[in-house]
């Protein structure tokens, strides 16, 4: 029986007997990766070199890890900004409290954890529970991680343990470990949301949470979960940070926090909450990372890094805001169409 290839109005691909759907934003997602990789070919073949290719995967996959964390709070319809603050607060304790002794690594690590518990929990609290403003509550939430990273490193950076170089920084078959890491990460949160009753029901949460309130599920628990688990990823993204750079800085997490959000748009989840694309998130990450080293590779200073980062944030924003506008059209217009036959 000859295969049919038909493309649906929600922007699913149904391949052969129509059981396979691909989203619209892995497909576009993927679609650019592929055509940034043509242009680096074409003109900076220094950007995707092995060489290049080994040192700026471990920094996609950081920028995957806090992407997967903010999708799963973006999906709630909210932001946090205390990103930061998380990813600097593991650093800081994996470096310091280690003092370069592997023997302390664990203890260090198990500490940073628990600092991420306890940002997520008030992060859940004052968001989920009393219902305060994402954008206040997480930016104060912020401010005292900060503290809490002053107060433990005094800003001094400091080396990490040769066990903690050796995992984060590390390689398993010539395959760098974060990027395992964040692979692992990927199918993780993947099964959890797509396979899962409760990860149904925290999309449902997310797309409409006046009806999953009206249909009994909870609400609260479920938005207070999200900004947990996203300060556990940032945790993890934080660990591996201490060993992947020789001497990370006090403020490591600055620079993560607009690649978060771009990922999370450009891999195709609503700024208005619902459904999330964690494996488009991670393919957007290795996008946005690419994308820089093409921009280092023609020329472009370091410092124009954010503006290359933000651009492609508003790229993601009006390409998915066009379709929707343009599916919202038709619909509208063939609605008409049904109206004028019966009339």
């Amino acid at each position: 029986m000859a295969q049919q290839l038909q493309v649906t109005s929600s922007g699913g691909l149904p391949l052969g007997l129509g059981s396979v759907r691909f989203a619209r934003g892995f497909v576009t997602v993927v679609a650019s990766t592929l055509v940034l990789l043509l242009v680096c070919a074409a003109f900076a073949p220094s950007a995707i070199s092995a060489g290049a290719l080994a040192g700026s995967l471990p920094f996609a996959a950081i920028i995957a890890i806090v992407g997967l964390g903010q999708m799963l709070v973006v999906q709630q319809g909210g932001f946090d900004l205390s990103l930061a603050g998380g990813v600097s607060l593991a650093v800081v304790i994996t470096t310091h409290m280690s003092s370069g002794d592997d023997g302390q690594l664990l203890s260090a690590v198990l500490i940073a954890v628990a600092c991420a518990l306890v940002a997520g929990i008030a992060n859940g609290i004052l968001v989920g529970v009393m219902r305060l403003n994402a954008i206040i509550a997480t930016i104060g939430m912020n401010a005292l991680l900060y503290g809490a990273v002053f107060a433990v490193s005094g800003g001094v950076p400091r080396i990490t343990t040769p066990l903690m170089s050796q995992i984060a920084g590390g390689k398993t078959g010539g395959v760098p470990n974060s990027l395992l890491f964040a692979l692992g990460l990927m199918v993780l949160v993947s099964f959890v949301l797509k396979a899962t009753v409760a990860g149904r029901q925290f999309e449902a949460i997310g797309a409409n949470p006046a009806a999953a309130h009206a249909a009994g599920l909870r609400v609260r628990l479920y938005q207070s979960m999200a900004y947990v688990l996203a300060q556990l990823l940032y945790c993890v993204a934080g660990i591996l940070i201490s060993g992947i750079t020789r001497e990370p800085t006090a403020f490591q997490g600055d620079s993560l926090l607009l690649p978060s959000v771009a990922v999370v748009v450009l891999a195709g989840t609503s700024l208005l909450g619902g459904r999330g694309f964690p494996i488009s998130t991670v393919i957007a990450a290795f996008f946005l990372n690419q994308l820089s080293q093409f921009a280092l590779a023609v020329g472009v200073p370091f410092s124009a890094q954010t503006i290359i980062q933000a651009l492609a944030l508003v790229l993601g924003i009006g390409v998915y805001s066009v379709r929707w506008k343009r599916s919202a059209t038709n619909r509208a217009q063939q609605s008409n169409s049904e109206d004028t036959d019966n009339v």
